[in-house]
């Protein structure tokens, strides 16, 4: 339907309902007596400041959000806030429609401020994807590892296959979702070599499936394999998180042996499962945001395992927040751990490396990021990696990792010996 379609990060839509927010809220304020406009309304009104403020100032730490959010983000908790107070204290007094005011502002501004976090990530683009997530639909068109082994694909197929998998993790500290692995149409060949393999990873706050719903990941293999002979590496949607606000950075540690799933279940299932290869030449790590962090992390920790990363908008090295909060919430207090993961320290601890090479990725927007990729990159050279540094037009969101993913995808390939 052209309603789904709808999107939620620009448009009329987002707009409007800001305006309608806005509106009745104001509605629900107006024409009332003198006491409540001299004495109730500036206490709701500082009240509702302070409220936004607060939640702004606890947010990282009592979430874990390493990211600023928007300034609108704050606004539109507070107009919330003033609503429900609104409601709850002006209800006796309030006239009819006051009071239906008042509730139509509270779930409107509620849906403003939700979307407003929405719209920094873009984590639903439209409606139809939001209403997908929520109601828990897998994305279109996987099929599972049963009717795998029973399908009969033309050689001439132009299009791979979504497989959903249930990778088992060798330790108890560690368990993930279900995952996906998308299988390029030469793979479905007789007599094609074992494939390379790239594992994607996502942001912080992330599912496994975010990269095709929302990353387009799929959708530009098939584009990419559709020019290449059906060639196209084996992309491994993997769990690094185990839930929607795990924040592992993929490290062994309080919040999971995310580390050794990643490098150690995850190849050895790709590799018996679906035959991809076992050189590490021909395995490669892409990441978003924390995914980035994660990509270069463990390759230049495992370049047994990796040979390849592709860093898209991550940070110097794992974090969430200062170095110290950094060692006690992800090691555990072991400033040990925290240098061997820190790619900085890890490279020049290692040396020469062989057969390695990187990317970092940026929005032109992230300032910060580009200084650190660039220090990265330096830091890489050193060691015999070559890494390259590529600034795009763009910010820290899920639509700019979706383009960077179609740009780098050929790149990419060349650097697994995709052939």
């Amino acid at each position: 339907m052209v309603v789904l379609g709808i999107s939620l990060l620009s448009g009329w839509l987002p707009v409007s309902m800001e305006a309608a927010a806005a509106v009745a809220l104001v509605a629900a304020v107006i024409r009332r007596d003198r006491r409540w406009a001299t004495r109730r309304l500036p206490f709701i009104a500082g009240a509702a400041l302070v409220l936004a403020l607060g939640a702004a100032a606890a947010s990282r730490p009592l979430f874990g959000i390493t990211d600023p959010l928007p300034l609108s983000v704050w606004v539109w908790l507070g107009m919330a806030a003033a609503a429900l107070l609104v409601v709850t204290i002006g209800w006796p007094s309030a006239r009819w429609w006051q009071s239906v005011s008042g509730v139509v502002a509270l779930g409107l501004a509620c849906l403003v401020c939700g979307n407003s976090v929405n719209q920094f990530v873009g984590y639903y683009p439209t409606l139809e994807s939001a209403m997908a997530a929520l109601r828990g639909r897998p994305p279109a068109g996987q099929i599972t590892l049963q009717q795998l082994h029973g399908s009969r694909l033309p050689d001439a197929a132009q299009t791979g296959e979504l497989v959903s998998v249930d990778i088992p993790s060798s330790a108890a500290t560690f368990s993930p979702r279900r995952e996906l692995v998308y299988l390029p149409p030469v793979w479905f060949r007789h007599g094609h070599r074992p494939l390379p393999a790239v594992e994607m990873i996502g942001a912080e706050h992330a599912a496994p499936e975010n990269w095709v719903r929302i990353g387009g990941a799929v959708r530009a293999s098939n584009a990419y394999a559709a020019h290449h002979q059906g060639r196209a590496p084996i992309l491994v949607f993997v769990d690094a998180t185990e839930s929607f606000n795990n924040d592992t950075e993929c490290v062994n540690g309080p919040h999971g042996t995310a580390e050794d799933y990643l490098v150690k279940d995850v190849p050895r299932f790709v590799i018996a499962t679906f035959g991809a290869s076992r050189d590490p030449r021909h395995w490669g790590v892409l990441g978003f945001s924390m995914g980035g962090t994660c990509a270069i992390g463990l390759t230049v920790e495992h370049p047994q395992t990796f040979g390849h990363f592709v860093d898209i908008d991550g940070d110097l090295g794992p974090n969430v927040g200062t170095k110290a909060q950094t060692i006690a919430t992800l090691y555990g207090g072991s400033a040990t751990a925290w240098a061997a993961h820190d790619p900085l320290t890890v490279m020049a601890r290692h040396g020469h490396y062989r057969d390695v090479t990187g990317r970092f990725v940026n929005g032109s927007n992230e300032h910060l990021l580009i200084k650190e990729s660039k220090q990265l990159a330096a830091a890489c050279h050193k060691v015999a990696i070559p890494a390259e540094v590529v600034v795009q037009h763009g910010s820290h969101v899920w639509q700019f990792a979706e383009n960077v993913f179609a740009r780098t995808l050929p790149w990419l390939s060349a650097q697994l010996d995709l052939s």
